[in-house]
């Protein structure tokens, strides 16, 4: 059984629940703002309700995120599922905001063309093999956009959201090209991405850099919630990552260097897959005008840091309550056990962050960004509460849903 302090903390994700007149349940809007917090307490997606919360700490605010909830596609008659992306930036905040900007675009245009493929081959199968005229096949075509699909053949796919990945990193690559001679700190930018998919009653879960995904599951046999994290972190500090990293680069025996009792690839970045992070990518970066802290030493040929993420498909169950998605600088106050409604769960982190610096909290919430970023990192975090019935009937019935975290973020917060 957990203890009663632990108890209380999981049990606002048991089920959702907001209390105070600040509470927006109902309609989902652009979030609120309380000086460096930003947050939706509650709204509702395809397979439940959302709570979402970011906390800034750095000068400008480098985690972006986002949660769209509707057609997966294109096709606005297409399968309906809930889109969760964190985007946790460093070196400043253009990557993940162009993330936040490009990556469910690329992701809806690809799954549009993988059903529309489909489609064309099919009917033109269906040509080849029954005698029917090109003409009978392109009128079918021209009323495929209103066709509905069956969520068994025509859900979301891991090989689409790679796809997704990879385009928006070379599409940010391409705009660094274009800026780098007059802003060379373009190059040096970068962020981890986090991606959560539910369609058709599957979860995809993709992962590049050290953000985390953790699922709570109830356990009927003792009544209570086991935390069972979803996603692996792509950080040197994992030996498992060193390895990967070594096998990779067999001929570098500085691909990853122990440094003030930290270990960083090539001695300056912990994470090994990022978006972003161009000088690390392309040797053609690696050069002036960029700042000499920024480069790399010795010349490399193929890429330090892969942008490809990290890819899971499960079965949701009914036992499945609710999914915490978040950037790390939560997870550096709390473990995957420690979990409630995102605004809470904040507090509980900055309330961490403060008793390790053996201050009150009272204190650390005048102290404003900038200065902040001593005690902790920007903090974004998407709680998704699940409705099994909803998951199994594939509902698309509940409203359309696109909100993005942490627009309007001022100082002078009781956070």
């Amino acid at each position: 059984m957990v203890s009663t302090t632990l108890r209380q903390i999981v049990s606002p994700c048991w089920k959702p629940s907001v209390e105070g007149e600040n509470s927006s349940r109902g309609g989902v809007g652009n979030g609120r703002v309380d000086g460096l917090l930003w947050y939706e307490d509650s709204g509702e997606h395809v397979a439940g309700e959302f709570s979402m919360a970011v906390i800034q700490a750095n000068n400008l605010l480098e985690d972006h995120s986002q949660l769209e909830s509707g057609p997966i596609s294109s096709f606005k008659s297409g399968p309906h599922g809930t889109l969760v992306g964190i985007y946790d930036g460093h070196g400043g905040p253009e990557t993940a905001r162009f993330i936040n900007k490009h990556l469910f675009g690329h992701i809806k245009s690809m799954q549009f063309f993988l059903l529309f493929a489909e489609s064309y081959w099919n009917l033109l199968f269906s040509c080849l093999t029954s005698g029917l005229s090109l003409t009978h096949m392109f009128t079918d075509l021209t009323a495929f956009n209103g066709a509905e699909f069956t969520t068994e053949n025509h859900g979301m796919s891991a090989d689409v959201i790679n796809k997704a990945f990879l385009a928006t990193e070379e599409d940010f690559l391409n705009l660094v090209r274009e800026q780098f001679e007059t802003k060379p700190q373009i190059a040096s930018v970068g962020s981890c991405c986090l991606v959560g998919i539910i369609c058709s009653g599957l979860l995809y879960i993709a992962n590049a850099g050290d953000s985390r995904v953790v699922l709570g599951r109830l356990e009927k046999a003792f009544k209570e919630v086991k935390a069972v994290q979803l996603s692996s972190e792509h950080n040197a500090s994992f030996e498992s990552v060193r390895e990967e990293l070594r096998s990779l680069h067999p001929d570098d025996p500085q691909i990853v260097v122990l440094r003030h009792k930290v270990w960083r690839v090539k001695g300056i970045i912990q994470i090994s897959r990022s978006i972003g992070d161009a000088y690390l990518k392309k040797p053609e970066f690696n050069r002036e005008p960029l700042l000499p802290k920024f480069r790399v030493p010795s010349s490399f040929e193929k890429p330090i840091l892969q942008a490809e993420p990290a890819i899971s498909v499960q079965k949701l169950r009914p036992e499945d309550q609710f999914l915490i998605f978040a950037s790390d600088g939560l997870w550096e106050h709390l473990s995957n056990q420690e979990a409630g409604i995102a605004r809470r769960l904040i507090k509980a982190a900055l309330c961490e962050a403060a008793k390790k610096r053996e201050m009150r909290y009272s204190d650390l919430k005048k102290i404003d960004r900038g200065v902040r970023r001593h005690f902790h990192d920007d903090i974004t975090v998407i709680v998704l509460f699940l409705d099994f019935h909803l998951i199994s009937n594939g509902s698309s019935c509940r409203p359309l849903v696109s909100i993005r975290g942490g627009a309007g973020v001022s100082g002078n917060s009781k956070y």
